[in-house]
């Protein structure tokens, strides 16, 4: 892939098929790996769908739900928001036949990888979620780990979720991960963005920034709002900004070719960054999430 051949910015509803709000693909995203679809349910709704060729997980984004997969099945308590706290998973192996139903409505995501392996359906606790605080200052964020490499098991699949406090910036310093070398690994990027809305009933808003190399174009700075997708094939990224007032959630998706790790390479003009950290205090406005679920205006 010399260049992006796909639009980046995917906005909410811009590739939405029945029921899904959002269905990215390796085929509509011009890459191999990587996916993404997004569902609300009714009160009472069910969705039911194959995995394909497809490792996925059943993320809760709003509300809970229980999941059959082929003649086993398990309930996700799920959560009020993303903003409200970390919620408990499921794993969904690949050609499956998987049903969701929703007693008290919800929205729900679904991260996929293309798999080889066949692994386990099983349960992911939101217990067993590793909080990260990364940064200092204004570049503190919150990581939620809840399906990375050292925290729970698949073939490709990378997951996890990031919160901004207003006013700050993640993802920084830019860094890539789109080659497959010592001290970085090959992996396309899905990032599904929602926004925290204001006491007074607003809608804000983040940024996004991608750039790529002189062989390698691609140039991103996109406002992004509740339920925009940005697509990330290669190149630098970052930072993920949360405009004043509003925190910032997105999750990011992720698979690649090789072994399933996740290392990436800080753009040199700007990893002198890291150096200040270590003067800086964290946001006292960290962690915005844990297992307990947090009252919000």
């Amino acid at each position: 892939m010399t260049e992006a051949r796909v639009n980046p910015l995917v906005p909410r509803g811009s590739s939405a098929v029945r029921p899904f709000d959002v269905i990215v693909s390796p085929e509509t995203a011009g890459w191999e790996y990587s996916g993404l679809r997004v569902v609300q349910l009714p009160v009472g709704g069910r969705v039911r769908f194959r995995t394909g060729g497809d490792e996925v997980l059943v993320l809760p984004l709003i509300g809970g739900c229980d999941v059959a997969c082929d003649d086993e099945r398990l309930t996700l308590t799920g959560r009020r928001s993303v903003f409200s706290r970390v919620t408990d998973f499921a794993y969904l192996p690949r050609d499956t036949s998987v049903t969701l139903r929703a007693p008290n409505g919800g929205r729900f995501a679904l991260p996929a990888a293309r798999a080889d392996r066949i692994l386990p359906f099983r349960y992911g606790a939101a217990e067993d979620v590793p909080i990260e605080l990364r940064g200092a200052g204004q570049a503190s964020r919150q990581v939620n780990n809840f399906c990375t490499p050292d925290s729970f098991e698949t073939d490709r699949l990378i997951a996890r979720e990031v919160l901004t406090p207003g006013g700050n910036w993640s993802a920084y310093p830019p860094h890539k991960h789109d080659e497959q070398c010592d001290g970085e690994s090959s992996l396309e990027e899905i990032c599904y963005f929602e926004v925290a809305p204001s006491p007074a009933g607003g809608h804000g808003c983040g940024y996004q920034r991608v750039y790529g190399h002189p062989d390698r174009p691609i140039d991103v700075c996109a406002e992004v709002r509740s339920g925009d997708v940005v697509l990330i094939p290669y190149g630098w990224h970052g930072p993920s900004m949360a405009a004043p007032g509003y925190d910032l959630y997105y999750l990011n998706v992720m698979a690649g070719p090789g072994e399933r790790r996740w290392q990436a390479r800080d753009d040199p003009a700007h990893g002198w960054v890291r150096g200040r950290w270590a003067a800086e205090r964290m946001d006292a406005r960290l962690p915005l999430t844990s297992v307990r679920e947090r009252r919000r205006l």
